[in-house]
This record gives C-alpha cells, sequence and structure tokens, in this order.
C-alpha cells in the first residue's frame, strides 16, 4: 500500500492535496477530521476544533499516539477498493508522522503566507462557525496547535513538521501549479 500523511498550517492546502490525489490518481482520501467528527456526531457533542482536540488526544492516550493513522488504514482496508494509495490528512501529533513512516510511507508538509491561509480558511464555505475569526486569533490558535503542551497525546503540529520528508510551498492561487508540485514531489 502506498500511504501519504499530509500535515500542515491551516489553509494551506491539506485537503487539497488529498482531492487531488483522489481525482487524480486513483487513491483514496482519508480526513481524519472527518472521522473526528462522525463520531462527535454520533455522541451527539459539538464538532468544533475544541471537541476534536478533545476526542483525538483521549483516543490517542487509550490506542497511542498513531491512533488516528490506524483507524485512516482500517478504513482504507474496509473498502476493498482498487485504490493506488492512501492519503491521510490532518497529521497533527507527531506520533501520527511516526506510524506513517512504520507503514513505509511519507510525510508531507504544506504550507503558505499566514494572510494568504487566513483568506483561504476564512472563505470557506463549510459553515463552521470556528473558522469566523480574526487574523489575530487565527494566528494564536495555530501557536497553540504548533507547540507540545507538555502532554504527548495533544497537537504538536511543530513536531510532525520535524518529520515530515516533503515541504510544498503553497503560495499561488494557480491550483493547477500546485497540483503540478504535489505530482512532481510525489514522481506521479
Amino acid at each position: 500500500m502506498k500511504i501519504i500523511g499530509v500535515s500542515g498550517t491551516n489553509g494551506a492546502g491539506k485537503d487539497t492535496v488529498g482531492e487531488m490525489l483522489a481525482e487524480r490518481h486513483g487513491w483514496l482520501f482519508v480526513s481524519v477530521s472527518d472521522i473526528l467528527r462522525q463520531e462527535l456526531t454520533r455522541q451527539g457533542l459539538p464538532t468544533d476544533r475544541h471537541h476534536t482536540h478533545q476526542l483525538s488526544a483521549r483516543w490517542r492516550r487509550e490506542s497511542g499516539n498513531g491512533v488516528l493513522i490506524d483507524k485512516a488504514v482500517d478504513f482504507y482496508n474496509s473498502q476493498k477498493g482498487n485504490f493506488k494509495g492512501l492519503a491521510i490528512a490532518s497529521l497533527r501529533n507527531p506520533g501520527e508522522a511516526d506510524e506513517i513512516h512504520n507503514l513505509g510511507g511519507k510525510v508531507m508538509w504544506v504550507d503558505a503566507d499566514p494572510k494568504r491561509r487566513f483568506k483561504r480558511a476564512t472563505s470557506r464555505q463549510h459553515g463552521r462557525a470556528d473558522d469566523d475569526k480574526t487574523f489575530e486569533e487565527f494566528i494564536a490558535e495555530e501557536e497553540h496547535q504548533m507547540h507540545h503542551s507538555g502532554d504527548s497525546a495533544t497537537l504538536n503540529m511543530a513536531g510532525v513538521k520535524a518529520k515530515a520528508d516533503i515541504f510544498i510551498d503553497n503560495n499561488s492561487d494557480d491550483l493547477e501549479e500546485f497540483i503540478k508540485k504535489i505530482e512532481r514531489a510525489l514522481s506521479l
């Protein structure tokens, strides 16, 4: 199984990577955020970032820091489809990067200028209330997610970035240019 874990800053284009691999190259794209939101919905809880972060930390404490990768791989295996690979976004804990590497995969870090990412994140049509924030709040939230809190089960995106194999800059508004960068980086 070919596997790529995608991480990066908010609004950088992580989901676009997974969607492109699915649409153009026959990969299965699994969003760990979707897995978390589905479980929260099942439990009757809000699906905002605060609750997804709490649930992911609880699962990591209970089943190890690679648990979200394991759930995505289990989903991939249950599909019995003829997929050419598995793209998983968004890795937010170094244990998830470790699990991707243990499975023989690569970790991709996607980034862009903060103001460009803020514009993308706040213009999304997801209807998510937690995307409605000021630039200062956006940066403060990201800063919180980037650094280790002392609890290895919580978010530590800087730790994921340190384990990344591929780095993609997405400062262009040209989607085709971004896709070509990804394809070149993955030799597709």
